[in-house]
């Protein structure tokens, strides 16, 4: 039996083991006769009748950089929401973006669910991974606490992937009467190894924005998110991710990778404070096999190396949002501690640290002015903003939800 076949198998037999642990709770649907259920359903298709909406948000700035001075942002990102019946549902993004060559349209997902029960639902398409939290939950810039990302959690995904193509089931289940779990299984095409041939600088690379897959094997992945406490407060999130990344038919073909990352939410009232803490981290750690690159400094020659990487951030703010005061209760106080360890010996390798300090102030629930200052010690590693990881910087963002 070949590994593609397995990897099919495998998801398959995910699908129905918890479509049978959870069929009984399918009283959470109202229990109709068939021939009603049919009717139903077939009149909720009728022209008109489906449920479309629009969501998003947008955000503009102004960043003093080490060398320059620069107004950003002018970004606007529209969600589109389409419920088609009560269980199915298309989701997907678009980002318009200004950038030095003009405008930029990307796609950031777009994908399909179908809700099998409250504690199952499939989804397939291109959609935001669950590895971790700050790529699927986190990264929307009106819910990010500060202007700039953590180092290496990019769209191009430096240390772990953002998004990908693929299938998913994903659901929550009580464990205990107040304690539940989250959790999610996909396959995905997964990251492709950039075997250094046509850019050796760049050899033992991985890419994630793999839409036409590069070998027949398939990443497999998923995450567990642990609540255990009455109010759900505290949250723990485990995910791994394990495939092939080689081209077929090349000598790297074997080459796979193992990704890891570990997260962590805690959100809480401080009485004393008249404020709400929130406290936030992620830990990611990518491997890959080890190969051989043809290397740039010495022509004619290849090196190895120990291709590991890590990307990490902790983040806690406090806002004062039960005071009695119309300003101050609309203020947020963020601070933020990032790094970034690529290999030493790959010629693309290096360690950045970044700390980030800011205050935040709440014009509503979903409009923020952001200002922030931050500072870079790098040794060469490049997580993708290469304007933000020049020296230290003074960042205000404007982001707004709708």
């Amino acid at each position: 039996m070949n590994k593609l076949l397995k990897v099919y198998l495998l998801l398959l037999t995910m699908f129905f083991i918890s479509g049978t642990l959870f069929a009984q709770n399918e009283e959470d649907f109202d229990k109709e006769d068939p021939v009603e259920d049919l009717a139903k359903e077939v009149n909720t298709l009728k022209p008109g009748l489906s449920r479309f909406l629009m969501r998003g948000y947008a955000h503009a700035g102004i960043e003093f950089l080490k060398d320059n001075t620069t107004f950003v942002g002018g970004s606007f990102n529209p969600i589109f929401l389409w419920q088609q019946s009560k269980r199915l549902l298309f989701e997907s993004e678009l980002e318009l973006e200004l950038t030095q060559d003009g405008t930029e349209l990307g796609l950031e997902y777009a994908d399909m669910s179908y809700f099998i029960n409250k504690y199952l639902t499939v989804r397939m398409g291109k959609f935001l991974l669950p590895y971790g939290t700050f790529g699927e939950k986190l990264h929307p810039r009106w819910i990010n606490r500060l202007p700039s990302n953590p180092l290496g959690f990019t769209h191009e995904g430096q240390v772990g992937p953002m998004s990908d193509l693929g299938v998913e089931i994903r659901g929550a289940v009580y464990v205990t009467r107040n304690a539940w779990i989250n959790y999610s299984l996909y396959v995905v095409n997964g990251p492709k190894l950039n075997d250094g041939v046509d850019e050796p600088e760049e050899g033992g690379q991985l890419h994630y924005n793999n839409y036409v897959d590069n070998n027949k094997a398939k990443s497999i992945g998923g995450r567990i998110g642990i609540l255990p406490l009455y109010n759900s407060s505290l949250e723990i999130g485990l995910s791994g991710q394990f495939g092939k990344v080689g081209t077929s038919k090349t000598a790297y073909e074997d080459i796979g990778s193992q990704l890891y990352a570990i997260d962590l939410s805690y959100v809480t009232r401080l009485d004393f404070m008249k404020s709400m803490l929130d406290i936030k981290g992620q830990w990611n750690r990518v491997s890959v096999d080890q190969a051989s690159y043809s290397d740039p400094e010495n022509a004619g020659q290849n090196y190895t190396f120990e291709n590991v990487s890590n990307a990490y951030y902790a983040q806690l703010s406090i806002k004062t949002a039960f005071v009695d005061n119309d300003f101050f209760n609309k203020l947020e106080f963020v601070g933020r501690y990032s790094k970034l360890e690529l290999p030493s010996k790959a010629v693309w390798g290096g360690e950045d640290t970044q700390i980030t300090v800011g205050i935040n102030y709440w014009l509503d629930w979903r409009t923020v002015i952001k200002f922030a200052y931050q500072t870079l010690d790098s040794s060469g590693a490049d997580d993708g903003h290469s304007s933000l990881t020049q020296g230290d910087a003074f960042l205000i963002h404007w982001s707004i939800g709708f």
